[in-house]
Order: structure tokens, then sequence, then C-alpha cells
């Protein structure tokens, strides 16, 4: 029977249900408020049935989280439920899937598996919202499950929550407190076990100081572990760099002769990424005597792979501020960064309704991205070369869907204008006395950023620019974030931003006060 035969029938049983309560209340006027609370209950009822069956294409749903307002997103398409990778995901996207929900608005988007790994298929990946859409599936993306995400990159939600629902039921839904994290407050001792060589393998920890001594060793949930609480791992054991970092029970092979600790010890890890211990970075709160939560139990464990040399990159902010500048161009002259979704969302609004849309300008503010290996190994792509991209507007392979975020943000910290390149090349375009460039786009070569030489991004590049065609004149935050998303390992990633002050008049803009900060 189809949804709408369903929906009918449905509807048909709510109005017969209504009649019978409207006769009883003529019969009896005592009974009315039993009536409208059977009323109610029954309404209620149809609703959850109707909800039920309104798998409809696009619908969403949060899975993983401590309530029905947060999770990893899933959507639903050709008759199954898939997940969405976390490749550009933020604010926009966030907002988008909350108010499709029916929720207020967003707290904020999360990645890397914050809410455990993505348990299907992925539908959708790099995603990019204006943050008005009425549907996710309004938003661009790559198209219908064409993707390169791994388990480990769902992307999540946490959405505001409603301060009484009276649409559901009449009494509200009790919903776990959300606690705030909070730093460990013990010393910890760490080990890899499990691993095939040196320097890798699943995370287990201990109390040292505990009552009694030391505690037993348990192992660390691997919900919205990555490379940051990787690198956190591996300086404070001495072992280097997190070449990887990864939630799985890879490293739980019985031949080690310990198998996977019964006792999962932390849970909701979250580095900034220049702690010296573990234990310096917050965690769910958790006792001497209590288990950790986790969203998966079974296999779901934090590791790591630590090596000695490891790449780093470093946005060059001078070369910004003396490049940056304003550009007013026809949108004719824009086809090819259209097909590549490097201009606003209200670009589109034109050309979907303006008959004449080739003839309106955008306003670009644009500049040189300059980057810079300062590390002491090559900086390569995450992407096998097989799965990179042929870009005919650019007439070469592009290997990063996601290494540079361009955001100009107002004084109340909302993002109000960002550039979008569809992905990167990387190649050695400027290198010191005496190092060879080894890298180039050219002809389906090998791509990267050899140490000691930079990659560059001129400013007469398409896509290489902020859409502020809307924007008002004043005064705001320009923000620049190389490797935003953490994909790529690297030392340190606290020199991968730039945040500047950025004026904006009606003949000319200007960066300056720029800072280096993490993405």
């Amino acid at each position: 029977m189809s949804l709408l035969v369903w929906c009918a029938l449905l509807q048909t049983l709510l109005l017969l249900t209504l009649r019978l309560g409207d006769c009883a209340i003529a019969v009896d006027a005592n009974r009315t408020s039993a009536l409208e609370e059977a009323r109610l209950q029954r309404e209620n009822l149809v609703r959850k049935y109707l909800k039920r069956l309104k798998k409809e294409e696009g619908a969403l749903k949060l899975v993983g989280g401590r309530g029905d307002f947060e999770g990893n997103v899933e959507i639903f398409h050709a008759g199954k439920w898939g997940a969405i990778c976390d490749d550009e995901w933020d604010q926009a996207e966030a907002e988008v899937v909350c108010r499709q929900l029916g929720f207020p608005g967003h707290v904020k988007p999360t990645h890397t598996g914050h809410f455990g790994r993505a348990r299907r298929k992925f539908w959708m990946d790099n995603l990019w919202c204006g943050g008005k859409e009425a549907e996710l599936t309004d938003c661009r993306f790559d198209g219908w499950g064409a993707n390169d995400c791994e388990s480990g990159e769902a992307a999540g939600v946490i959405c505001k929550q409603h301060d009484t629902d009276t649409t559901t039921t009449s009494k509200p839904i009790p919903v776990e407190p959300k606690v705030p994290k909070e730093q460990f407050g013990q010393r910890l001792e760490l080990r890899l076990v499990g691993g095939r060589v040196e320097g890798e393998g699943r995370v287990e920890v201990r109390i040292v100081d505990g009552p009694g001594g030391a505690g037993p060793w348990g192992s660390v949930c691997g919900d919205g572990w990555g490379l940051l609480e990787g690198n956190v791992v591996c300086r404070q054991l001495n072992l280097g760099y997190a070449n990887n970092a990864v939630q799985t029970d890879f490293f739980s092979d019985e031949a080690d002769g310990k198998g996977l600790p019964e006792r999962v010890l932390l849970s909701g890890t979250e580095c900034y990424g220049n702690e010296s211990t573990l234990a310096d970075c917050l965690h769910d709160p958790i006792g001497w005597d209590t288990v950790a939560t986790c969203s998966e139990r079974k296999g779901h464990v934090a590791a790591v792979t630590c090596v000695p040399a490891m790449a780093d990159l470093v946005f060059d902010h001078v070369e910004m501020e003396q490049s940056l500048h304003l550009e007013d161009r026809l949108m004719y002259l824009l086809q090819c960064a259209m097909e590549e979704n490097c201009v606003a969302t209200q670009a589109y609004e034109i050309q979907r309704d303006n008959p004449n849309w080739h003839l309106e300008t955008r306003r670009l503010l644009k500049f040189t991205a300059r980057v810079v290996n300062m590390g002491t190994a090559d900086f390569r792509p995450h992407i096998p070369k097989h799965l990179w991209e042929w870009h005919l507007c650019h007439m070469h392979y592009h290997s990063m869907e996601v290494f540079a975020t361009f955001d100009v943000i107002d004084g109340q910290g909302r993002k109000v204008a960002e550039g979008h390149k569809a992905s990167f090349c990387l190649e050695d375009n400027q290198c010191l006395p005496g190092v060879e460039p080894r890298y180039a786009c050219a002809n389906y070569g090998d791509q990267g950023i050899s140490v000691n030489c930079s990659d560059i991004y001129r400013h007469n590049i398409d896509c290489q620019w902020v859409d502020i065609s809307e924007l008002d004149f004043g005064e705001y935050t320009m923000r620049v974030a190389i490797n935003p998303e953490f994909k790529v390992p690297e030392m340190r990633f606290d020199n991968n931003a730039a945040t500047c002050r950025l004026l904006y008049t009606q003949t000319y803009a200007r960066v300056f006060d720029c800072k280096h900060e993490r993405p």
C-alpha cells in the first residue's frame, strides 16, 4: 500500500476519533478532561505513525547521541539510510539539519565520528549550504554516494533544545543532562598495545596515584578520537608525532595475549593539540569506580601510529596582507568558478531567477595564499592517487577536497561570507636555495609540498577569493585556515590558521593585525 493511501487512512482515523470524542462530551460534560486527554493521546498516536511512514526522500535522523537533539546525521535516499561525510561540514550545514528536524537552531557541528563511526554507506560528501536552505538536499554536494570517506569521518550535530515541547505529548520527554567535559584531575600512565612495531597500537591508560596505588589498565573510547589527541599521546610517550589516529579494533588481536580490556577508562577525549599529557585534555566526567560511556563499546577504541618525522605547514599571512584587494567581476566570466561552487549562494539564485544573470557582477575579495612546509617530512594528500578528481576548468587533477577555508566573521562571531574551492592541487611552486622541487600538478604528476618549499595559490587564480557581494561595509574578522579538518597529520596545528582584522569600505579592503592560531 502506498504512502499516500496510508496517510489518508490515518487522517480518516483521526477525524473519526475526534467526532467520537465530541459525542462523548455532549453525553457527559463531567468527562471533558478525560476525553480531551484521550483525544490528545489518539492524535499523538496518529502523528507517531505518520512520522514512521514518512521515510521519504531527504528525511533526516540523528543517531548515537544521548537524546533526539544530538548525534551523527543520517539521510534517507533511494529507500535506504546513509551517513554524511564531515568534509566541509560546519555551522551552516548544522543549522540546516537542526532546522529541518524541528529544533530552534544548532549548538555546534561535530566531526570525526564524534558520536561513533558511520554504520552505513556515505550518501553525501562535500556539502556546501548557505545556512538558509529548507532541507539538506537543497544544498550542493558531490552527488549521491560519491565520496572518499572512511567510517571515522561521520558528520554530526548538537541542536538547541526546545524549552517546552507541547506538540507531541503532554509530558516532557526526559533527556539526560549534558555534563560539561573536564580534565581528568589525576596522573595517567599510557602505553600502546597490540601494535606490529614500536610506536603503534591501541591506547591504554591507567591511574597512577589512585586509591590503593596504580589502577587497572583500561582502553580509551574512540568517540571523537583524531590527530589532535594522537599527537598528545605520541608526545607523552616520546614517540614523535601521530601519523594516524583511528577508531578501530585492528590492534585487539588475541595474539598479543591481552585482547581488549573490559574497562573503558576514558571517553569523549578532546584535546587542543598542544597538551603535554592526555590527562591535560578534556574528557567526559568519570570517577575511580565508574565505567566510561561509549557509543560503541565493542571494538570502538582509540589507536595511534607514531613516526619520528612529520610535515608542518605554516600559512604566510604577510603575503595575504600585501596581495589582498577588491575586484568586481561579471558573472559571465565566473561560469567556470560557479561550476565549482566558488561563489556565494545568492549568485546561484540570481542565475536561476534572472534571465540576464550573466550581466550581473559579483564583488570578490581576492588574495594570495602561500603555504610553507617547515617540517621534517613532505606533506602529502591523504587521498590515494587513483581517487584524485579531474577538473576541466583548471585542466589538472585535484588531490585534496578541503585544503584551505576562507571565512569572514562579524562582531557577533557569525560567519557572514566564505570562500569555497571544490578542491586543491598541491605542488612545489617556490623552494629555498638548494632544494629541488619534486611535486607538480601538471601531467598527472605526484602532488605534495616538499620540506622548505611553498605551495602558492595566487590571487589571479579562479576561486582564490571570498565572494562578499552581499556584505555590508564595516570591520570584520578574516580567517584563513590550512588543513582545517586535520585530515593530514602535521607536527602541530596552532600555526595553520591566520586570523586578521578586515576593513571593508566602498573603494578598498585591507587586512591587518594578523596572528597565527589553530583552525
